[in-house]
């Protein structure tokens, strides 16, 4: 007989492995989650994000952001007019080519969508091998950052085509990325079960007897 345990563990398991995978096909193939302006523009991204700041910083060689680039490249090149675009065409597509000049302005009033960009970028590599928090913190800043925005106007934007916008594919994301934590269901069942009741040591029972 199979212990309920082990079966439950397994089936978490499954879920948070299955949520990870959704996760980094919604960040490889750059499934647009929100719209915030960014050193290329506009992004929509969080892949995006990280990318404009990867070329501005030079932290990474050019051909390792078009690496992860060109899977969504060619995803959203195929859905919008069937075609595949070129390999030296990917910083021009992206409008990437003058971002090492472009302000650091828009990237400092906006670290919590930065910062939880590299995170979401970074989880969702990292989850294809081991589902952790990493993506679940990444989307958690993003959200925070673009809350901060839209309520409370920090920072101040008074152009309406550079408005923060959150597609409903963002709350799919949020979903993938709390998913795809790992919980020891042990530890829950422990905490769960009902702790048994103290009992009388024998000899204070006698005691009050006499």
């Amino acid at each position: 007989m199979a212990n309920p345990s082990s079966s439950s563990k397994g089936w978490v398991s499954n879920i948070s492995s299955i949520a990870a995978r959704i996760f980094f096909f919604l960040i490889i193939l750059q499934i647009p989650l929100f719209r915030v302006p960014c050193r290329s523009g506009l992004c929509s991204t969080p892949l995006h994000v990280t990318s404009s700041q990867l070329i501005a910083s030079e932290i990474f060689p050019v051909v390792v952001v078009k690496t992860l680039l060109y899977p969504g490249a060619v995803a959203n090149g195929l859905v919008k007019n069937m075609a595949v675009p070129s390999w030296d065409s990917l910083l021009d597509i992206y409008n990437l080519t003058s971002v090492k000049g472009a302000s650091a302005v828009t990237d400092l009033q906006r670290l919590e969508v930065l910062a939880g960009s590299y995170f979401s970028v970074a989880g969702a590599f990292v989850g294809l091998l081991k589902p952790g928090r990493m993506s679940m913190f990444g989307m958690l800043l993003i959200v925070w950052g673009l809350v901060k925005e839209g309520i409370l106007g920090r920072p101040v934007n008074t152009d309406p085509s550079k408005a923060v916008y959150v597609y409903p594919t963002m709350l799919l994301g949020l979903i993938c990325a709390f998913s795809s934590v790992k919980y020891d269901v042990k530890k829950v069942i422990r905490s769960a079960a009902p702790r048994p009741v103290a009992k009388p040591l024998q000899s204070s029972s006698k005691s009050k007897l006499k």
